[in-house]
């Protein structure tokens, strides 16, 4: 099993069936392989221990066919980090393991990278990093206004301030035009990793204020005193949340190749 100082760490991707803006879209064929296989595959290239965690009999089977690890969850859960904390829990009695590190992966990103994956478990080699994720820097001249793109501010230690969908941090005295050229802005990725102690607090936790503003969770984690690791990566995510989405990444397929 992969080991980051010693910790146990697996991959879990939380996979629902229903969409508002692109039902099933999981089970979407991209190529040969479906949308969670792609991201299952994908995920397998950097750890050992992987599973779909879904409440979904249709996502189960076919997770079953192609060969993939998958858990069961309740149908109750309001995030993929709700659903995470379930299936670590079911995965450590079913197998007699003890797993000490929780990655988050997301099961609409296809072509997500082993070396994100790497990147964000790098983070606990610091022993005081108890929640990680992923931030690309934007480039001048990018949209950094598009409200379902997650920007973050950090601190000099690389910790998250406050994560918005807002263009944060306002730039005084320039137009809005020019604040992709004055600023660097940090975008998020939604690629998480917890240690399994914190998982299991943050998702106690009652939703939050800023969680509530901003419908960005890990706001609560903050306003409660945890503090989230970022790492920077140079890989932009592409997820896909509607059909034309999809339809991108079947002519991505075609460059990735």
């Amino acid at each position: 099993m992969n080991k980051v100082s010693d910790y146990h760490v697996a991959g879990i991707i939380p996979a629902r069936y229903a969409s508002m803006r692109f039902p099933g879209k999981l089970l979407a064929m991209i190529g040969d392989r479906s949308v969670v296989r792609r991201v299952y595959e994908q995920a397998r290239m950097s750890l050992d221990l992987v599973y779909v965690a879904t409440d979904d009999i249709r996502i189960f089977n076919a997770v079953k066919d192609f060969g993939g690890e998958v858990i069961m969850t309740s149908s109750d859960h309001q995030s993929g980090t709700d659903r995470c904390a379930e299936a670590v829990k079911l995965i450590s009695r079913q197998r007699n393991v003890k797993i000490d590190i929780v990655v988050n992966i997301q099961g609409d990103e296809p072509f997500i990278k082993p070396e994100q994956i790497d990147l964000l478990t790098d983070c606990f080699k610091d022993e005081e990093v108890q929640i990680a994720t992923l931030v690309r820097k934007s480039t001048p001249g990018e949209d950094i206004f598009n409200p379902n793109q997650p920007k973050v501010i950090v601190d000099t230690n690389g910790n998250a301030i406050y994560f918005s969908r807002a263009a944060i941090p306002f730039i005084r005295d320039y137009e809005l035009k020019e604040w992709s050229y004055r600023h660097t802005f940090y975008k998020h990725l939604g690629l998480y990793a917890y240690r399994t102690d914190a998982l299991a607090e943050i998702t106690s936790l009652p939703r939050s204020p800023l969680e509530m503003a901003e419908s960005l969770e890990q706001n609560r984690w903050i306003e409660n005193g945890f503090r989230i690791k970022t790492s920077v990566t140079e890989w932009e995510s592409i997820g896909i949340d509607t059909p034309e989405d999809l339809e991108k990444a079947k002519i991505f397929l075609k460059m990735f190749k």
